[in-house]
């Protein structure tokens, strides 16, 4: 199993400081606003590999389609690489040239990364497991698509193809086991697989898990809440049965039994 944390960090490198046009201040909101803080402590399992982009989206989203024509957020500024905060106002100045060419390379080089750990978890399992971690705020935010409210304390984003139906049913109902509410593909839908297998590959899956961060989190601040450390069991008791998904269950898109229900 691949534990996928894309938007984690809240880092913003010293040589990219200049790209963004924001003060200092509005930085630190629209980071606190965009960010998935603390996915990378909350997503956690011993049995897993994690794979962590170390630089914050506002600098390039890994999640996003390279190509803006087939990214449905480029509309709102925030294809690849954001030119736009949350808000709609102005994040970032003109690039040039050789400064989208060494973001691209950086998307590049991250889902590499990504293709080779799925293909050696092919080699060695025959199958492959990706779960797509994620948070999101408990309001919606201007540039969401999904406006509805109240929003789920979870969020089980899927791909028609590469994610079987046996464990979207089971990740249901062990949200709803352990007390809260969920939703499939609302507020947000989707999950991540690599171009190489995407549509092409039924042994790679993929699920996405995203939490409502007022459950965890201050979201004003920034800063855990109390109830932090029990969120973080739940979501590893989540994964331990996702995990145990992967090894009872043939991940080929047929309809199977599982074992874990039981």
């Amino acid at each position: 199993m691949i534990l996928h944390i894309p938007h984690s960090s809240n880092i913003i490198p010293d040589q990219f400081r200049n790209q963004i046009v924001l003060s200092d201040d509005d930085l630190v909101a629209e980071l606190i606003r965009m960010t998935d803080a603390f996915t990378d402590e909350l997503f956690t399992f011993q049995k897993s590999t994690t794979i962590r982009f170390p630089i914050s989206r506002l600098l390039l989203d890994v999640e996003r389609f390279a190509d803006n024509t087939n990214e449905p957020m480029a509309k709102v500024g925030m294809g690849m690489i954001y030119t736009h905060t949350a808000h709609g106002r102005r994040l970032k100045r003109s690039l040039k040239a050789k400064e989208i060419e060494v973001l691209h390379k950086c998307y590049e080089k991250h889902h590499e990364l990504l293709s080779n750990e799925v293909e050696t978890e092919l080699d060695v399992h025959d199958k492959a497991l990706l779960v797509d971690c994620h948070s999101f705020p408990s309001q919606p935010l201007p540039c969401d698509m999904e406006q509805t409210m109240p929003r789920p304390n979870f969020c089980i984003g899927t791909d028609s193809f590469h994610t079987p139906l046996n464990l979207i049913q089971m990740c249901e109902q062990r949200i709803k086991e352990m007390g809260y509410s969920v939703k499939i593909n609302k507020p947000y839908q989707g999950t991540l697989v690599p171009m190489k297998f995407y549509g092409k590959e039924h042994r790679v899956a993929s699920i996405m898990i995203e939490i409502n961060r007022s459950l965890y989190m201050d979201e004003k601040n920034g800063e855990k809440k109390d109830s932090f450390e029990s969120i973080k069991e739940h979501i590893q008791t989540l994964l331990w049965f996702i995990w145990k998904f992967e090894k009872d269950v043939s991940l080929n898109g047929n309809t199977v039994a599982l074992n874990c229900l039981n």
